[in-house]
């Protein structure tokens, strides 16, 4: 392979990492994925271990490479996307964490969210002019405050006196990679900050007004840096190579959409399901139960921003059905048993295991199956369960076309893992009367990632170049009765109403 012929992505996600090779094309070259643990000691918590997710990001590197015979520098620049409010705190001194990290769909934040929201009038919402955020347990702020409160006083000093280090993945892995106690740059950037509800959506800096009122010492917070620039270069197999492109995975798969313009829309469908929409320089905030996030910023141009709806349980929902009912015996049955019956029987399937993300915002939600009947068989569960899917993201189609005070657009752009399976795309189309859309490469986070670095260093020339190579790979059109169509979504908002208030206040 030629020198700097290639840009990597580091795509660490909720079950898995990988790393793939991309050419000038943007066409992947090599890749290699592997899982993590899924660490569940209590209900609704939900763990990580840092320190295997950093042993796996490396052997993914190491493995792209070998498979083509290549090394370091065949690289041009690594881009990393990530699993976003993921928190991690770690020594400074010895570069391990402190804890185990506390994933993005944990819970157990729930009753400090209680508590931060009575101290205001707005509840909630005290926090969402400011951040774009509704105070949740999504959010980063109050797991990195559990964190600090859970070590006691010793680790609340350390922190405070920066001997301890925060970050989402990004900035673990940013770290680790440039070198980790011997000179690793402590960064992230706009749009992961932007999930952690300790960032001003247009100030992009940290907010002493949401350290104090969380209780998190500044000390310990990374440096904000725009999703497109060098931070730092590479070790060990990335020596000497910039490391130059940081997303969330949402964004990330936005960009890798190439959705630069305001009024482009995507879908991710992976563990949980997201749906950004592009507002361009302008926040809008919600009033409708959205998140407003930062979508990127290259260097010194401004932010872009997105509206965003985030649904926690959606292909997590298939590997229940494997692991938990038994139903399947790998994810890759679930279409071929939901189309062994015509419909769902009237089954209705809420997988409110975290509780309800947008639009709800109700952590006492706790999933259901309803309607059932004698009928049912484990492939009208299949199919519902599939459904699920389709109308959580109809639901967040609403709720941002009720935002924008216009009609979604004339497509959905997705990706992610479930867009496999056409029996959900199809009922996806039907349900949202869109043409749903997907790309040539369907893992749009690592396309993305690896589009920040490359032009962080100029192995792409602009917007417009990776415009020209995105091409549509399958394309799937509305085709159900209005009346089935009304009939299926008043059934999932039944179904939906079953689901709260499960959980009493304090249990």
């Amino acid at each position: 392979m030629e020198p700097r012929s290639l840009v990597a992505a580091i795509d660490q996600g909720t079950t898995s990492s990988r790393c793939i090779l991309f050419d000038r094309s943007g066409r992947p070259v090599a890749s290699h994925q592997l899982g993590h643990a899924q660490i569940t000691p209590r209900p609704g918590w939900v763990e990580h271990d840092a320190d295997e997710i950093l042993e796996r990001v490396r052997t993914c590197v190491r493995a792209a490479l070998r498979d083509i015979d290549a090394d370091a520098r065949t690289l041009a620049a690594v881009g990393i996307s990530d699993q976003r409010e993921t928190t991690v705190v770690w020594s400074r001194a010895t570069g391990r964490p402190v804890a185990r990290a506390v994933v993005w769909q944990d819970t157990r934040t729930a009753d400090a969210c209680e508590r931060l929201a009575a101290g205001d009038p707005r509840g909630m919402d005290r926090f969402r002019a400011l951040t774009g955020l509704p105070i949740s347990t999504y959010s980063s702020a109050l797991k990195l405050a559990w964190i600090l409160e859970e070590g006691g006083s010793e680790r609340r000093a350390a922190a405070a006196a920066g001997e301890l280090l925060f970050g989402t993945i990004d900035s673990w892995l940013i770290w680790h990679l440039t070198g980790g106690i011997r000179g690793g740059v402590h960064v992230t950037d706009v749009s992961n900050a932007s999930r952690t509800m300790l960032m001003g959506l247009e100030s992009l800096a940290w907010e002493p007004e949401l350290l104090d009122a969380v209780g998190v010492p500044a000390a310990l917070l990374p440096e904000i840096r725009s999703s497109s620039e060098v931070y730092g270069h590479g070790v060990g197999d990335l020596a000497g190579v910039p490391i130059a492109g940081d997303l969330g995975d949402q964004q990330a798969a936005l960009f890798g959409q190439t959705c630069f313009g305001a009024g482009q829309i995507k879908c991710t469908y992976g563990t949980g399901c997201f749906m950004l929409m592009h507002t361009g320089e302008r926040p809008v905030h919600s009033q409708h139960g959205l998140i407003t996030t930062v979508a990127a910023r290259l260097g010194d141009a401004p932010a872009t921003y997105a509206l965003e709806g985030s649904v926690a349980v959606a292909g997590a929902l298939i590997g229940w059905l494997r692991d938990n009912l038994g139903i399947i015996g790998d994810a890759s049955e679930v279409e071929k048993l939901a189309r062994s019956v015509p419909d769902s029987g009237d089954v209705v399937f809420v997988p409110a295991f975290s509780g309800l993300f947008a639009p709800h915002w109700r952590s006492d939600a706790r999933g259901v199956i309803a309607g059932l009947t004698g009928y049912v068989s484990r492939g009208n569960i299949a199919r519902a369960a599939l459904e699920s899917t389709a109308y959580q993201v109809y639901d967040l189609g609403v709720a941002m076309a009720a935002d924008l005070g216009q009609a979604l657009p004339d497509e959905l752009r997705v990706d992610g893992g479930m867009i496999r399976n056409d029996l959900l795309m199809q009922f996806q189309a039907d349900i949202l009367e869109r043409p749903v859309v997907a790309p040539r490469i369907a893992e749009t986070s690592a396309l993305g990632a690896a589009y920040a670095a490359g032009l962080a260093v100029g192995f792409w020339g602009g917007l417009d170049e990776l415009r020209a190579m995105d091409h549509a790979a399958h394309r799937w059109e509305p085709d159900m009765a209005e009346a089935t169509r009304a009939a299926g979504i008043a059934r999932w908002h039944k179904g939906v109403e079953r689901t709260l208030g499960w959980v009493e206040p304090g249990a």
